[in-house]
């Protein structure tokens, strides 16, 4: 082999397994066919397996709700396909809630904005959601509604960053977001709306 294919083709080994190493190791999260790994208690009446999805939809007094996991994590990359398609004006209101005191990672219309946020991180505090954490681009990054989209959440140490198919949407960092706490996958109250996900994974850093 001539020296300079033989250097290329070691080149991409060793970016090739560097890229492998760097990520890191998923567990399923959903296994595709019960609530195993999620606090089940109250979640008949607002989430169901489907042929391998993740269906959550509002019970008709419209109260809401949160799937928790079993598990609490602090340093973790959550990975899974979601989708929707708003039914009323008012949109869907799902997100992925993490760490100790709460911090979300909104997907959907925010309640208190009544504009699409996906992506952004909403604090609950002043702003709900502080500019340096908004998903400004997410339009772009979002396939059209209905369409399945693959959403990236890191939570390591003091900054949490979330992608959309693959690209950066936004990236926060507060240090006051430190604890450890269950994952909570919500249907927001006072809305009409399903959500649904699949392949969902975690990997703990």
């Amino acid at each position: 082999m001539h020296p300079t294919a033989l250097r290329l083709g070691l080149a991409l080994f060793l970016a090739a397994s560097a890229a492998s190493a760097a990520e890191p190791r998923f567990q399923p999260l959903f296994n595709g066919r019960d609530l195993t790994n999620f606090k089940a208690e109250g979640a008949a009446e607002f989430w169901r397996v489907e042929n391998g999805v993740l269906v959550g939809e509002n019970n008709a007094a419209q109260t809401g709700h949160y799937l928790w996991t079993q598990k609490e994590y602090r340093d973790f990359v959550l990975e899974f396909d979601v989708r929707w398609k708003a039914t009323t004006p008012r949109g869907v209101d799902t997100g992925i809630e993490l760490r100790k005191p709460k911090l979300q990672l909104q997907l959907g219309v925010s309640g208190s904005l009544r504009v699409d946020m996906t992506g952004s991180f909403y604090t609950g505090g002043k702003p709900a959601y502080p500019e340096a954490g908004q998903a400004k681009d997410a339009k772009r990054l979002m396939k059209p509604e209905g369409e399945w989209n693959t959403i990236r959440i890191q939570a390591k140490g003091d900054t949490f960053t979330c992608w959309i198919n693959g690209q950066q949407a936004s990236q926060y960092t507060d240090p006051k977001f430190a604890g450890a706490a269950p994952l909570g996958i919500q249907i927001h109250g006072k809305v009409e709306m399903k959500c649904e996900y699949r392949n969902v994974r975690i990997a703990e850093l």
